[in-house]
């Protein structure tokens, strides 16, 4: 990502090397996760955990836990990674980033069946409906090269409608 006029520009990669170190990085990170949180469900999500899909070439991470899991779940994985100051934060999702790992690292904490869990059923979505993927890709094309911020609610949008059964 680089910067254009203050705001920060996206821009993806469809290059084989950044899944392949996605995936290594996430074998790396679940024996990590899983010693600070051995009840949680961690799974790879996001774009490099999807055959075909363009990426910003970041690693997304999902770690669900029970509610009740929650707090101290949260409380754990601070200890571990930096907060994502930039995602929201509720009493059922939480973000947290490592920015110069390589590749960049996401993990979101969600509450298992609270509002923010939906990042393995659009996994699996994209991953069973090629179609999906390659409306998600077109989408992402359009927005190469421009504003971040701009793109996340396009994308945002899109997922919503996705998860909502609005696009098949």
């Amino acid at each position: 990502m680089s910067q254009g006029e203050g705001r920060e520009l996206v821009h993806f990669s469809e290059s084989e090397s950044v899944y392949h170190r996605a995936a290594a990085l996430f074998d790396a990170e679940l024996p990590r996760i899983k010693t600070l949180i051995p009840a949680a469900l961690v799974e790879h999500v996001g774009a490099t955990s999807v055959p075909g899909m363009l990426t910003k070439g970041d690693l997304d991470i999902v770690v669900r836990v029970s509610a009740e899991q929650f707090a101290n779940a949260e409380a754990a994985l601070a200890t571990s990674y930096p907060r994502n100051a930039a995602n929201w934060h509720s009493d059922s999702f939480a973000s947290f980033s490592v920015d110069d790992s390589t590749p960049p690292l996401g993990v979101q904490l969600c509450a298992i069946d609270g509002p923010e869990d939906t990042f393995v059923r659009l996994r699996d979505l994209l991953r069973s409906r090629p179609s999906l993927v390659e409306r998600l890709n077109t989408l992402k094309r359009t927005w190469h090269g421009r504003p971040m911020d701009e793109y996340r609610v396009a994308k945002g949008r899109f997922i919503d409608d996705v998860l909502a059964g609005k696009i098949d």
